[in-house]
């Protein structure tokens, strides 16, 4: 993880550089959802969404958007005497609007993925875990609400260390490891996890998915 006692300087480097990913991210997620050509899978593969807890929201957020975008324009034009105002609120409303629409779509091309090897578990862009299942111990379904609307928390379970992936501070399934393992996070590496949960819309689905694995054997409801 990332030192916290760096100098500030170490430390603005790496976060423009995320800065600047997250963008040219969304913008390709934004190009690939609008040509709506289907997931590119192995076979075998069985995707698996989490964007209906969050969906709402972000219509509500998009429409606003889309609203506001005009009402600004009207009243920059007609109460602001500079000219160049107008443009740059113009511009900004858009970006923002494009930003909105670029980050549901990078959520709905990047769902977890249950294989005949392993699960992926992946948020948008930025997170992209792959779990072989021989690394599987369990599969649990239960929903959590978490108090902190972070998507990426860690938690101390007594001697387990926990690994949340949450979509809107939720989780509904439970990945126990056979053994401590890190993970490739956007801040760097993980300190070893005992247990990884995470999202989806469907955990019946997904727990169905993976049966015939070794995750398997103990899953509960």
């Amino acid at each position: 993880m990332t030192d916290r006692n760096a100098p500030t300087g170490a430390k603005v480097g790496p976060l423009l550089r995320r800065a600047a990913a997250m963008e040219a991210a969304m913008w390709r997620s934004l190009y690939v959802w609008a040509r709506r050509k289907p997931l590119p899978l192995a076979p075998g593969d069985e995707p698996f969404g989490y964007l209906g807890v969050v969906k709402p929201i972000l219509g509500i957020f998009i429409a606003l958007s889309i609203v506001e975008i005009p009402i600004f324009d009207l009243i920059v034009t007609n109460v602001v005497p500079w000219g160049p105002a107008r443009w740059i609120v113009l511009v900004l409303g858009i970006w923002g609007l494009l930003w909105m629409a670029g980050l549901y779509a990078s959520m709905q091309i990047h769902p977890h993925i249950v294989g005949d090897t392993g699960l992926r578990v992946r948020l948008s862009s930025g997170i992209d875990i792959w779990i072989p299942w021989t690394d599987v111990e369990a599969l649990r379904k239960r929903h959590r609400s978490l108090p902190s609307s972070k998507s990426v928390q860690v938690e101390q379970e007594g001697d387990r260390r926990v690994l949340y992936i949450s979509v809107g501070s939720q989780t509904s399934i439970d990945v126990l490891l056979r053994r401590p393992t890190t993970f490739h996070l956007p801040k760097g590496r993980s300190e070893p996890m005992d247990e990884l949960r995470l999202y989806a819309d469907d955990p019946d689905g997904l727990l169905r998915s993976a049966r015939g694995t070794p995750a398997t054997g103990t899953v509960s409801r």
